[in-house]
C-alpha cells in the first residue's frame, strides 16, 4: 500500500486509494450558527446533522416492474429521478435527453429499505468488547444518553446493510434499561462522521424495554427492578418526575424571567416525548405488558410509536390497530427465552389483517442484509395459513411502514413524485432468495452498483484485508 493511501485513510469512511471520487464523504457543512447568549447551551443546536446529498446525475429505469409502496404493482414501468427527487413513475414515460437510462427488463424497483431496528455502529464488527457500547448498563433509567455518541462510522458492517438494499436504518441502544436512551435514524451513506449521516429532521427515538432484560440485569445485582412490577413502577417514576421538569422549562420558556431552570440531560429527554418530540420505541415481546405500556402512554399523554419484536403482538392485534401503534415483528425468530416463546410465524399477517401497522425489522448485523426475504417469508406463512396479504402489502412493511415510524414518511418510503430517491433496482423478484440489489440510490445518488467495483463501498477497517472493489 502506498504512503499516500496510508495518509488518506483517517480522512475516507468508505474508500480505499483506489476508491473513486464519487465514493469519497461529502464535504462538510459549514458550522451552525449557535447562540452564546450567557443563558447556557439549552438553546443551541445539539449535534445537528450535516449530511449533504451527494451529486448524482439523473437517472431513469425503464421496463421494470415496479412496486411504488403506494399503490398497486406498476408492469413495464419506468422510474425518473433527479437532484435526489423523484420526478414520475409509470407505463407511459420517455427518458430526459440528460439521463442515464438504466435498462430494467426482467427487473423489480422497489423503495429503498428501511430498517428500524438496527444497533450497527453501537455493536460494530468485529465484535470484541472495545466495540460493544449498545448498553450503558449503569442505571434503570439512561435516557440522557444518546446512540449516535457511539455509532461507529467505520463499521464494516454498513456497506453490507448497503448491499441489502438497506438505505436508511433507526441505531438504538441496548434493551438492558427501562429507558435506554435516544435513537438515532441514519442515510446508510459513506461518511466519516454520524452527523454525516445523520438524516435531516427525523425526529430522535426513546428506546424504552418491557420484560425480562432490565429485571434480569438489575435484578441479578440485587437491584430494582427485579420484577415486571418494579419495571412498571420505574416507568412511572421517571416519567411524574419528567413532567415537573417539563412544566418548570415551559413555564420559563414561555416568560423568559430569571436564569433558567438548571439543565437535566436525563429528563431533558423524557420532557421531549412528553411534548411529542421525540417517538417512543419499545422493545415489548408479551401481550400483555403492552397492553400495559399502551396504558402507561395514555397516564402520561404520549403514544407508543411502534413496539419492537412483539412476538405476542398478533393477540392484542385490534387493541395495537386502534391505538396506532405500530408492530416491528421477526418473521420467525423465537424461542431464545421465556418471553419469546409464544411467537406465531403468522404474527405480521394476523396484524395486518386486523388493519394494524406491520414492520419487519432486523435487530440484527445479518438480518439487516435480507430484509426483503424475511418480508417474503412472513407474507407466505400468512398465506399458506389462509390470511390474504398482497404483495403490495407486504413491500410497505420494509419501506414506507418503518418511514412511519421514524417520522419520514412524508419524505421517503414510497416511489412517488416529489418524493426521495430513495430506491434499489433488484435482478429479480425483491420476494424471491434468488434476487439480488443490483443498484442501491440513496437520496438519488448511486451508492452502490452490484456490478460495478467503483461503486461497491468497504470501510478502512476492511483495507488491507479485502482487495479494492471486490468485496473479497
Amino acid at each position: 500500500m502506498s504512503r499516500d493511501c496510508l495518509a488518506g485513510i483517517a480522512l475516507l469512511l468508505l474508500a480505499g486509494c483506489a476508491r473513486p471520487a464519487t465514493l469519497s464523504a461529502p464535504a462538510p457543512a459549514s458550522a451552525p450558527a449557535t447562540d452564546a447568549r450567557a443563558d447556557g447551551s439549552w438553546d443551541r443546536p445539539q449535534y445537528p446533522s450535516t449530511y449533504r446529498r451527494h451529486p448524482n446525475p439523473p437517472v431513469f429505469i425503464r421496463n421494470a416492474t415496479v412496486l411504488t409502496a403506494a399503490g398497486p404493482e406498476l408492469h413495464n414501468a419506468s422510474v425518473s429521478f433527479r437532484d435526489g427527487r423523484i420526478v414520475a413513475v409509470g407505463t407511459d414515460l420517455q427518458p430526459p435527453a440528460d439521463a442515464v437510462v438504466v435498462d430494467g427488463t426482467g427487473r423489480f424497483v422497489t423503495p429503498g429499505i428501511i430498517d428500524d431496528h438496527s444497533h450497527l455502529g453501537v455493536y460494530a464488527a468485529p465484535g470484541t468488547w472495545a466495540e460493544s457500547d449498545g448498553n450503558e448498563a449503569t442505571n434503570p433509567v439512561t435516557a440522557n444518553v444518546w446512540a449516535e455518541h457511539s455509532f461507529w462510522p467505520q463499521d464494516p458492517q454498513i456497506p453490507l446493510a448497503i448491499a441489502g438494499g438497506v438505505t436508511t436504518m433507526q441505531v438504538l441502544p441496548g434493551s438492558a434499561n427501562l429507558i435506554g436512551g435516544r435513537s438515532v435514524v441514519l442515510r446508510l451513506v459513506p461518511a466519516r462522521t454520524v452527523q454525516e449521516m445523520k438524516f435531516p429532521g427525523a425526529p430522535y427515538g426513546l428506546k424504552m424495554a418491557c420484560g425480562e432484560n432490565p429485571k434480569r440485569v438489575y435484578g441479578s445485582r440485587g437491584e430494582p427492578p427485579s420484577t415486571r412490577m418494579g419495571n412498571m413502577a420505574g416507568y412511572r417514576a421517571a416519567f411524574i418526575e419528567a413532567e415537573r421538569y417539563r412544566r418548570r422549562w415551559d413555564e420559563w420558556l414561555k416568560n423568559r424571567r430569571g436564569d433558567p431552570p438548571e439543565r437535566d440531560l436525563r429528563l431533558e429527554s423524557l420532557a421531549e416525548v412528553l411534548r411529542g418530540h421525540i417517538l417512543v420505541q419499545n422493545h415489548c415481546y408479551r401481550a400483555d405488558e403492552m397492553a400495559q405500556m399502551l396504558d402507561l402512554g395514555r397516564e402520561f399523554g404520549f403514544q407508543i410509536r411502534s413496539f419492537h419484536h412483539a412476538v405476542e403482538a398478533y393477540k392484542i392485534a385490534d387493541l395495537l390497530a386502534r391505538a396506532g401503534t405500530a408492530s416491528s415483528v421477526w418473521a420467525d425468530w423465537c424461542c431464545f427465552k421465556m418471553e419469546s416463546f409464544d411467537a406465531v410465524p403468522q404474527n405480521a399477517a394476523l396484524l395486518q389483517q386486523a388493519g394494524a401497522r406491520v414492520i419487519i425489522h432486523s435487530d440484527d448485523p445479518v438480518g439487516i442484509q435480507r430484509l426483503n426475504q424475511a418480508a417474503a417469508q412472513a407474507m407466505y406463512a400468512g398465506i399458506q395459513a389462509g390470511i390474504p396479504v398482497t404483495r403490495e402489502q407486504a413491500i410497505r412493511w420494509i419501506t414506507v411502514n418503518p418511514a412511519w415510524a421514524l417520522g419520514i414518511d412524508s419524505v421517503t418510503g414510497t416511489l412517488e413524485p416529489g418524493k426521495a430517491a430513495d430506491l434499489v433496482l433488484w435482478s429479480g423478484d425483491p420476494f424471491s432468495i434468488y434476487s439480488k440489489a443490483e443498484q442501491v440510490y440513496n437520496d438519488g445518488w448511486l451508492v452502490y452498483d452490484r456490478n460495478d467495483p467503483k461503486h461497491q463501498p468497504e470501510t478502512d477497517f476492511d483495507v488491507g484485508i479485502t482487495q479494492p472493489g471486490t468485496g473479497q
